[in-house]
């Protein structure tokens, strides 16, 4: 474990409005992805985790990057809840005018490009410590739409690293 926080109860007691970026992609580095399929179970912590992440996109996103770029992502970040009954929670990320805002749910818009992945594995991609390239190849990240976006999409964020 990193920095003494481990498990479900480690990240539970985190705040994670006081935890920065670079400190949280240490932490989900010294998680396995079983312990992070464990903590995902507690449905508060993982709706928590999920909101935190989503919630600094907009502030990590890089609009020099991005230009003219408009585009609907699509998460849908899959899990299973403690009674073991698959969960999925689905957030988009509109992509326009050098803006990025986010928002929980799906909207009626049809997104240039959706990504699934388990709990696991959104936390390591999110953080920096997996590949997407890799992740996608290996069949833990499933793309529909516009693959080349989602290839790149990680030079559009400031992705901290471990």
């Amino acid at each position: 474990m990193t920095d003494g926080v481990g498990g479900a109860e480690g990240v539970a007691g985190l705040d994670f409005a006081s935890v920065t970026p670079e400190e949280f992609a240490k932490i989900v580095k010294g998680l396995s992805g079983k312990e992070i399929t464990e903590i995902a179970k507690d449905a508060e912590l993982r709706a928590r985790v999920l909101k935190e992440v989503f919630g600094r996109m907009g502030r990590q996103f890089k609009p020099e990057a991005a230009g003219t770029l408009k585009a609907l992502i699509r998460w849908k970040i899959t899990g299973v809840d403690e009674s073991v009954e698959t969960v999925e929670t689905v957030y988009e990320t509109d992509i326009s005018e050098g803006t990025c805002t986010v928002r929980e749910g799906r909207s009626n818009a049809e997104p240039r490009v959706t990504l699934v992945m388990a709990d696991a594995e959104f936390l390591k991609l999110v953080s920096g410590n997996a590949n997407p390239v890799t992740m996608f190849m290996m069949r833990k990240l499933k793309v529909a739409g516009d693959v080349a976006l989602a290839a790149g999409l990680t030079r559009y964020f400031d992705i901290p690293k471990a």
